[in-house]
């Protein structure tokens, strides 16, 4: 019995690394078609690149780990029924489910590696990926500005008609970081700089002139003409070292991050909420004393004051079941490789095929559906229509009703799918009295 359950074990292991990898490339060829025109146009180095894909890669693998057993399960005992190995289990008095006990164990711990993996290791790669593209995005400050078209930049907006990557031409300029009144900067040519680690560029303009309304005297116009002008644009916020914890957003928080986030909310929430039941209590008492015209400001404002209030509690709730989403999801996706290793046994069971097409072709469409009904769960308890616990497990629970299903449909013999006996019909279609052979029911 040790033997049988080691052998379908070693099953997994070969289709399990062979489907993490052409999965991960398919979603790796994917964030390249989004990323090809920041690496063309920022002429990305080498290293760069090779970074920018390998804070990329934990995203991918969070994703494809799951989908990859999912595959591997199909696959492994897919090919144990074309080769008839189960039927020979089967004969021997073996319960084939009796003998998946390492394989779950297996599970299990891979489920506890994804666990660790989302809570820890990918938000950290995802806000150093976050703070990389900032950096990417100033990485060479000539392509900030678009030629032919207005370029909004803090308190400026640039208009060139030519930019040779090298130098900039036909330069028009709105100043609004002085005054009510912008000034309005044209050159012939010019550069950008970047300084202070990408948090701050400077424009150097030759040979133009500035045009300039006086705010004290508004019918006073100022021109004036310059050789070199420097405007320096500062406090982008893009000057985060990478290796430093930065502003992070849900999906750049680890599991200790997201709790205290969540109970700081509440904190907010309650403190809200206890104030707006006490400015209640005052408005209320307020409409029952004599209808003054002090006592009618005083209602007027603290209705406002409670608006303000009911309005933060509402942003606070929004953002608080935000956190919640992303804390249980981590788990939700983590516990789906469990769920997907007892879909993929019975479906491998039933299809009876051990081809790779077919058990992608279900993986593929078993993958969406969740995928879909979590991201579906996602958006309805940002909303705050579902609560996010039932939100991001119900899917989950449904799959794995669903699972329980088709083991006990194929512990009934029952059939889903069986590519040898469509080829024999499809091949004997005319034929319409030819028996079945015996080998392909059994």
């Amino acid at each position: 019995m040790k033997i049988l359950k080691s052998y379908i074990l070693k099953e997994h292991v070969s289709p399990f690394f062979l489907s993490l990898l052409v999965v991960t490339f398919v979603l790796l060829i994917d964030r390249i078609i989004d990323l090809l025109n920041i690496i063309i146009e920022k002429k990305l180095d080498f290293w760069t690149i090779t970074q920018v894909f390998g804070l990329s890669l934990p995203f991918m693998l969070a994703l494809s780990i799951p989908m990859a057993v999912l595959v591997a399960t199909i696959l492994a005992f897919g090919r144990m029924t074309v080769d008839r190995e189960t039927i020979a289990m089967k004969t021997s008095g073996v319960n084939i489910y009796s003998m998946i006990g390492p394989l779950l164990v297996v599970a299990m711990l891979l489920t506890g590696l994804m666990i660790y993996f989302n809570h820890y290791f990918l938000p950290e790669s995802n806000h150093k990926l976050k703070n990389m593209m900032i950096k990417i995005a100033y990485y060479k400050p000539m392509t900030i500005i678009k030629e032919n078209e207005f370029n909004n930049l803090m308190d400026y907006t640039i208009f060139v008609k030519e930019n040779t990557a090298s130098l900039l031409k036909d330069i028009l300029i709105y100043d609004r970081s002085e005054s009510r009144f912008p000034k309005t900067i044209s050159a012939k040519s010019g550069k950008v700089i970047q300084m202070d680690n990408g948090n701050s560029l400077q424009i150097v303009l030759n040979n133009g002139e500035m045009h300039e309304r006086n705010e004290k005297e508004p019918g006073k116009y100022q021109v004036r003409s310059f050789e070199h002008y420097v405007i320096n644009i500062r406090n982008l916020g893009n000057g985060m070292d990478f290796f430093e914890t930065g502003y992070r957003n849900d999906r750049e928080m680890n599991s200790t991050q997201l709790v205290q986030g969540i109970a700081d909310k509440k904190k907010e929430i309650n403190a809200k909420q206890l104030n707006v039941d006490k400015l209640s209590q005052r408005i209320a008492a307020l409409k029952f004393s004599p209808q003054t015209y002090d006592n009618q400001k005083d209602v007027r404002r603290l209705n406002i004051m409670k608006k303000l209030d009911e309005d933060r509690i509402k942003e606070v709730s929004e953002s608080m079941r935000g956190l919640q989403v992303e804390y249980h999801k981590k788990y939700a996706i983590s516990f789906a490789v469990i769920i997907f290793v007892l879909i993929g046994i019975p479906l491998g069971l039933m299809t009876r095929s051990s081809g790779i097409g077919m058990a992608f072709s279900f993986s593929s469409v078993i993958f969406l559906i969740y995928y879909v009904s979590l991201t579906g769960g996602e958006q309805l308890a940002d909303k705050g229509i579902v609560p996010p616990f039932i939100a991001m497990w119900i899917s989950n629970i449904v799959f794995l009703i669903f699972s329980l299903l088709l083991i006990n449909a194929s512990m009934r013999e029952k059939r889903l799918f069986d590519l040898h006996l469509l080829s024999w019909r499809l091949a004997h279609l005319k034929a319409k009295k030819t028996e079945i052979p015996q080998e392909l029911i059994h």
